[in-house]
């Protein structure tokens, strides 16, 4: 069976250039850690806001290494050296842009400078390509949902829908912890824990 492959792409010139640590990459590894009960392989990459730059390594990812979902954080917003969406739309084949609506959505209920993020999610071949912000906080909260005080979804996070849209992209069957974020797929299209 195909093992999963996730890219991780932190998009920062401080942090690139050794300004700062960068936080992306290990909020990231920590939640896929908690989140994912399917073994999986992760390839990291720490760039600066250059889109070339970017495109040519979201490109890498998708078609050397053949990972089936690109996570990449920071550079999302309005300044003009945020240019993550703009190299995402220029290799995509196609848009997806529920991801973006959704996580627009989730953080509008902690920020109102969430209508400022232009982060999408996109489809390069194989693989799924997904915007995140560049706040582990808000990584966390994009990718969970919003929780209310008994830990109930109130607004489903976007890692709820992926599993499932890996698997229309013939990529592996991804399975989640519930207790971190359940993966919605229709009956249908569930395997039995036996398979």
């Amino acid at each position: 069976m195909d093992t999963l492959r996730i890219g991780l792409v932190s998009i920062s010139d401080r942090a690139s250039g050794g300004v700062y640590q960068d936080k992306g990459i290990p909020a990231l590894e920590a939640w896929l850690s908690s989140a994912l009960t399917t073994p999986y392989k992760l390839e990291t990459r720490l760039i600066p806001d250059e889109q070339t730059l970017i495109e040519h390594t979201l490109c890498e990812l998708v078609d050397e290494t053949g990972c089936h979902l690109v996570l990449t954080t920071g550079g999302t917003g309005p300044s003009r050296r945020d240019v993550t969406p703009d190299a995402t739309l220029a290799i995509a084949d196609r848009v997806m842009p529920g991801f973006g609506e959704q996580m627009r959505q989730i953080s509008l209920h902690y920020v109102p400078t969430a209508i400022l993020s232009r982060q999408i999610g996109a489809i390069r071949k194989q693989a799924l390509i997904i915007n995140l912000p560049g706040q582990p906080k808000s990584i966390k909260e994009t990718l969970e949902g919003v929780k209310g005080e008994q830990g109930k979804v109130v607004v489903h996070g976007i890692f709820a829908s992926v599993p499932y849209c890996i698997q229309l992209l013939e990529g592996p069957y991804v399975e989640t912890d519930d207790a971190v974020v359940t993966a919605f797929r229709p009956k249908s299209a569930r395997r039995d824990a036996n398979d």
